[in-house]
């Protein structure tokens, strides 16, 4: 090569680069054809679900049709707002990538992307992650986000300056905006109808739904997290049971995972889940209440509003702005321990002491960093004596958060010796499982929670008779399950669209003689209201009232056991 070519070619070479970008498509370009395949593919479980929701054909063909269009309005008024050169592809990418997860969990667990179910996939963690991998998902976003995905990187991107962009963005808002507007005006009639009557559809519109979902939880919590929490019972004090005492309480909280009111033998179910708890109340005492209301359909809700001090319509279930229980039983001066074998305490913990059984894993018990539940009990009597021992001296109030019947992958909570319902479903892909192997599967999991809540009412049992506390027990799940009732899996639908199997839960009480005594509480009394509706609500005054601490933030007619005490 001559010294004239090597001098020429970069020249070449940067003429080269100037030309083709120039003749590229720029983002502008690419959010039409974009549009229409997130609005067309990327939406196909919305249009499974609506299109059987319409009688005829002359109905739906119309509808469906003006829905399409709106979609398609909407998504290109916001894919312009985003078409910058440097962005628009990694935006791009996401949304349709989200669009294909969204699409597979709709699909998979008929679950929808509100704002609730946002949080939860910004805490969920590598367990739980692990769980939801499957052939299907891959399967899924290969079908749904890799054709769009290989245009959007195939394609070279062009940049005007930021003037003309800003031009040319703001006129593709405006023309999205235009047809949405248009659209829905035109169907407006068949459109309100069916968004009314069918109010879940607002959140399977893809990627939309996940936008919306993000920003709000974003302008919903991001300022409270900055806030310092409201303090709750600064006057709270320990009652007149203290003074004098010859044992100290002990309560054990179990807070449950997953469990439904509907396969927990005690609530009437057909087989026999808790042959334990069964035993616990004919011969020990045990109270069942079998009418409870969880206060969310997921465990990031319903584990703080178990312990707020505010009710469900209060805002017990959104993000907290007060202190929970346990700040205000430490406050009274009581010792408080939270032992988590779940993904974290939801921030309800953070203030008190807390341990996980995976901090000193058990072997037989916990293996590829999961444990079961009994391994919280392995060394219980050592984490409580490592507790301040003036408090310890006062009374304890011990805290179990389960793994329980955490799904999909059922089969993984239970060992091989405790599977008593067989066959049962081996795979995360619920839907491919015959349904009674799927209910095999779960209620091995409820019985594996009454072989657990069996250890524990032993345990706490020997230290009764011990003379060393006056013990007892209080267990409750955080929400229900679907399993493939109404096309729907897991949990998390929006409370006001949920159903009983997600809202119902299990609770049961045990107290010993000398808690019953203590607190003057009569069993017979319990037993006999036991069937009238309560809530998580009346978990903070039920358990302040239990552990008499006196404070005005309990609300007496809110605790559950005050109409059963003798003095």
């Amino acid at each position: 090569m001559s010294a004239y070519s090597l001098i020429r070619f970069p020249i070449l070479w940067s003429r080269r680069e100037a030309v083709v970008p120039d003749r590229a498509p720029r983002p502008f370009a690419m959010v039409w054809p974009l549009a229409l395949w997130l609005a067309v593919v990327g939406n196909l479980p919305l249009w499974q679900h609506v299109e059987p929701l319409t009688a005829t054909n002359a109905q739906r063909l119309p509808l469906l049709a003006g829905l399409g269009l709106l979609l398609v309005g909407a998504l290109g008024a916001f894919l312009s707002l985003v078409a910058w050169p440097r962005v628009f592809r990694v935006l791009a990418s996401a949304l349709v990538l989200v669009s294909a997860l969204n699409s597979h969990f709709m699909w998979q667990y008929g679950v929808v992307m509100d704002p609730t179910m946002f949080a939860n996939v910004v805490h969920t963690d590598v367990h739980e992650v692990r769980d939801l991998l499957s052939v299907r998902l891959l399967f899924t976003v290969l079908l749904i986000a890799g054709p769009p995905l290989w245009w959007i990187w195939h394609r070279p991107s062009a940049a005007r300056g930021w003037l003309p962009q800003t031009g040319r963005n703001l006129l593709g808002v405006l023309a999205g905006l235009a047809l949405a507007v248009f659209m829905a005006m035109l169907c407006y009639q068949d459109l309100a109808s069916l968004m009314r009557n069918h109010k879940d559809l607002r959140y399977m519109v893809n990627p939309l739904n996940t936008v919306y979902a993000g920003s709000r939880l974003a302008t919903d919590q991001l300022p409270r997290q900055v806030a310092s929490l409201k303090p709750v019972g600064e006057d709270a004090k320990l009652g007149a049971t203290y003074i004098g005492q010859a044992r100290p309480p002990l309560l054990l909280l179990v807070v449950g995972e997953t469990a439904r009111a509907q396969n927990f033998g005690l609530n009437g179910y057909e087989r026999a889940t808790t042959p334990a708890l069964a035993h616990w109340q004919a011969e020990e005492g045990l109270v069942n209440f079998g009418q409870v209301s969880s206060c969310g359909t997921n465990t990031l809700v319903s584990v703080p509003c178990i312990f707020s001090p505010l009710s469900r319509t209060q805002g017990g279930d959104r993000t907290p702005e007060h202190e929970n229980l346990l700040d205000v039983l430490q406050r009274a001066g009581l010792a408080v321990l939270w032992i988590d074998n779940q993904a974290g305490c939801k921030g309800v913990c953070n203030r008190v002491p807390h341990a996980s059984p995976n901090d000193a894993p058990v072997p037989g018990l916990c293996e590829a960093g999961e444990c079961r539940d009994p391994a919280m009990l392995q060394g219980l009597d050592e984490r409580i004596a490592a507790l301040d021992p003036v408090r310890r001296e006062r009374g304890v109030v011990l805290v179990m958060h389960q793994m329980g019947s955490h799904g999909p992958a059922y089969f993984k909570r239970t060992p091989a010796d405790h599977k008593p319902f067989q066959p049962e479903c081996m795979s995360n892909t619920l839907s491919d499982c015959p349904h009674d192997q799927l209910v095999n599967a779960y209620d091995n999991t409820i019985a594996y929670t009454d072989h657990f809540l069996d250890l524990s009412l032993q345990w706490l049992k020997a230290r009764s008779e011990s003379g060393a506390y006056d013990t007892g027990l209080i267990y409750v799940s955080d929400h229900g399950e679907s399993l493939s009732e109404n096309g729907l899996y897991l949990h998390g639908v929006p409370y006001a669209l949920a159903p009983s199997q997600q809202t119902r839960v299990p609770m049961v009480a045990w107290l010993s003689p000398g808690l019953q005594a203590r607190d003057g509480i009569s069993m017979d009394c319990v037993r006999a209201t036991a069937d009238q509706p309560i809530s998580h609500d009346n978990l903070f005054h039920t358990v302040l009232g239990l552990m008499d601490v006196q404070t005005d933030a309990r609300a007496p007619a809110m605790d559950s056991l005050l109409p059963c005490r003798t003095h």
